[in-house]
Formats: C-alpha cells, structure tokens, sequence
C-alpha cells in the first residue's frame, strides 16, 4: 500500500508539472471573412508564454465531417479555412502548442458559411454601373486638373510676356535718354580756336629801315 500510495503521488507531481508547463488557452478566437467555401479564424494568445503553434478543431454542427489542422514553428495567430460547405454551420476551436504540450482548448465558436447567392456576381449590371460611376468621377477629376494646370501655365505666360515688354520699354526709354546727353556735347566739343585763334592774332607791324648818308 505505501509504495502504490507514492507511485499516485508521483504521478499527480508529474502532472501539475505538466499542467503548469503547458501554455494557457488563446483568448479573442473571432471567424472574419465569411465566404460561401472559406472563412478566417484568428486569435490571441497571453503575453509571457512561449507558443511555438497552434491547433484548430473544425466540424461542422450536423456531425458531418470534422477537421484537425496542426501547425508548429510558427508565430501566426490567424488561419483561413478552406473546404466548407456552402450555408452550412460549424464550430471551432483552437489550441496553443507549447514548448512543454498543449493548452486546454478555447471556448467554443461557432459561425454559419455564406451562400453562392450572396456574393455580388461579377457580370451584374449593378456592379458595372458602379464601375463606369467610379470611372467618370476620376475622369472629371483628371480633367478638371488639366484645366486648372492649363489656366496656371497660361497666367504664368502672361505675366512673363508683360514683364518682357516692359524691360524691352524701359531699356528703348534709356538708349533714348543715353542719345540726348551726348548729342549736345558733341557740338560743344567743337574747338573755337581756329577762329578766335585767326581773330586774335596780332598783326605784324611793318619794319622801317632808315639809312643814313
């Protein structure tokens, strides 16, 4: 009796070890992107635990098929599952893979797939409109920039052949002034002195020679 008594009580040891090892189950399990054949499962897992992995239960609600999806080495908290059936429910759940084992699993979440008939076919009339909508309204707003461009440019043209005309003015007014003042002291520069210099001159009074006898 002791010894079965110490044999349960190793094991018991080894299980809470193995139970405080393991890593907590994940938190936040939400389904996104529903589709009539797919859908998008995510979760969180607590900070402060190593998680290398992570398990998804699938099956759907009617006990039809059931699924087991395992993957390690990976630090991916979200997982799309492919190959549902069309309208039909299902129900998940999803465990993390530790260093040490498993966690218990997540709380149960169950979603329902899409019909075929609830996706916008891609041929609609509807969806067209809303194409060649979505297409005018950039093509007026690409026009309505060109013009603008077009009104920018020509204003700039404007101001700079005004600006030109006035310096091409401004610079003919200047030569103009630049002529007038030279003008006059040209003819000043004209010397008088042949003329006041022949006026001037002293005439020669004539020499008188007298001879004596």
């Amino acid at each position: 009796v002791p010894h079965f008594s110490v044999t349960i009580n190793i094991s018991l040891l080894c299980l809470s070890c193995f139970l405080r090892n393991r890593p907590p189950s994940p938190v936040n399990v939400t389904v996104t992107q529903l589709k009539a054949n797919s859908a998008t499962v995510s979760w969180d897992v607590p900070e402060g635990d190593v998680v290398i992995g992570y398990a998804i239960l699938q099956q759907r609600q009617d006990g039809q098929m059931q699924r087991f999806i395992r993957e390690v080495n990976t630090t991916n908290r979200a997982c799309v599952l492919w190959d549902l059936a069309e309208d039909a429910d299902y129900i998940i759940q999803v465990q993390s893979i530790g260093l040490y084992g498993e966690s218990q699993a997540s709380k149960r979440v169950h979603f329902r797939t899409l019909k075929e008939t609830d996706r916008l076919p891609s041929n609609s009339s509807n969806q067209g409109d809303i194409t060649m909508e979505g297409l005018d309204k950039d093509r007026q707003l690409q026009t309505g920039e060109i013009i603008i461009i077009v009104a920018v440019l020509l204003m700039w043209a404007a101001v700079i052949a005004l600006f030109c005309r006035q310096y091409d003015i401004i610079k003919d007014n200047d030569s103009n002034n630049n002529k007038e003042k030279t003008k006059p002291s040209s003819e000043h520069s004209t010397p008088e002195r042949p003329s006041g210099g022949l006026l001037r001159s002293k005439k020669k009074s004539p020499s008188v020679n007298i001879i004596e006898v």
